[in-house]
């Protein structure tokens, strides 16, 4: 775990909704019953290997920051049973619609998070995880929020720090400013490498990508997206 002594987050302030509509009583009871079987216990120190979160064996382990309505979460735990995949949302409503979708698959390979993602980067142990996934963060479109985006200096220096060598960060959005943002702040970093080699490799979505509802609404407010995939050196 990373001591106190560690630059935390540059606000350490989490921004964003936790609850939107009320939920109706099956959604609740769900939430209450499933989400302490599912939910990541900080309170203990994190298990050495880290695989051992999960019932079932797993030899590669993922974490999706800001999971959403968790299409994409459930479609790749599904897609890669013996990955393991922790998955980290705030929101309450999009909690309950994931483990609708975890109860529903019979999912095992899944443990989720539901506060701040720092919290839960610095409980990790170091060099535990095979990728991130950063995909359609909020972008926070005003210049004087920009320093709310979770892309920045200090969350790279976590993210380097619990991706194995060689790992990969890869990060999706519709919105341009973003995208060089996250450019120009992995590339300042150091510690992470862009792997596009041409304008298809960041243009063309990731191997078995799901659409997503974000992106469906980027597509039909006419913004195209990017997908950037970035490595561990």
């Amino acid at each position: 775990m990373i001591g106190t002594e560690r630059r935390t987050r540059a606000t350490e302030a989490f921004y964003g909704r936790r609850k939107g509509k009320p939920l109706r009583g099956l959604q609740a009871d769900r939430l209450e019953t499933l989400l302490p079987e599912f939910l990541v216990d900080l309170s203990v120190q994190s298990p050495q290997p880290l695989n051992a979160l999960f019932p079932v064996q797993t030899d590669r382990l993922r974490l999706e920051i800001g999971f959403g309505g968790g299409e994409h979460l459930i479609h790749r735990a599904v897609e890669s049973p013996t990955t393991g995949f922790i998955g980290v949302e705030p929101f309450v409503n999009s909690m309950q619609k994931l483990l609708a979708h975890v109860e529903e698959a019979g999912a095992r390979n899944i443990r989720v998070y539901n506060d701040d993602a720092t919290q839960l980067l610095d409980w990790l142990p170091d060099a535990c995880l095979d990728q991130i996934d950063l995909l359609y963060p909020d972008p926070w479109p005003k210049k004087k929020h920009w320093k709310r985006r979770f892309v920045s200096s200090v969350n790279l220096d976590r993210f380097h720090r619990v991706l194995k060598p060689d790992a990969l960060f890869c990060f999706a959005s519709d919105i341009d400013t973003y995208v060089n943002w996250t450019l120009q702040h992995c590339r300042h970093h150091g510690g992470f490498e862009w792997t596009a080699r041409n304008a298809s490799d960041w243009l063309t979505p990731y191997d078995g990508w799901p659409s997503t509802r974000y992106e469906a609404k980027a597509r039909r407010e006419g913004r195209s997206s990017a997908y950037l995939t970035f490595q561990r050196v």
